[in-house]
């Protein structure tokens, strides 16, 4: 591929994925009560896909110190809407869950997001979208390997 070719595919890239998670975030927090943020949501939403969770399993997962995820952890607790329960056989350990609340609250947020995605999603496609999401799946997997080679 010509140098220029790339780098007109590079600028296109950038902006397009500028612009749809900027977009997308947006659209997304509109979904979300008020007091409620994005990375909340999102964490939440992990966490009812996982069960149980750790701290450190959810830095890990997010990419952020231990330090961000205790203070969202906090605030998610303080609402009701997360639970921390120590190991029985070594204190240190805490495990994470979901409330009934914030299982709750997770399956109506879900619903109305689930709305806002089929309401654009459907512009397209079945081919095109399954093809994009493969291609999406293809990006995630290209990043996992370099930050595992990191």
């Amino acid at each position: 591929m010509h140098v220029e070719k790339l780098n007109q595919l590079i600028e296109r890239y950038l902006s397009v994925s500028f612009f749809v998670t900027k977009k997308a975030a947006a659209l997304v927090k509109c979904e979300l009560d008020e007091e409620m943020t994005n990375d909340q949501y999102y964490l939440l939403r992990y966490m009812s896909k996982r069960g149980v969770c750790t701290s450190t399993e959810l830095a890990s997962a997010f990419m952020v110190n231990k330090s961000a995820i205790t203070a969202m952890t906090n605030r998610l607790v303080d609402k009701g809407l997360m639970k921390r329960t120590r190991d029985e056989n070594d204190r240190r350990v805490v495990y994470l869950t979901l409330t009934e609340q914030g299982d709750a609250w997770l399956k109506k947020t879900e619903e109305r997001i689930h709305k806002l995605v089929e309401s654009f999603i459907m512009k397209f496609s079945e081919q095109e979208i399954e093809s994009f999401i493969e291609t999406y799946e293809k990006l995630a997997n290209i990043l996992q390997e370099l930050e595992e080679k990191a």
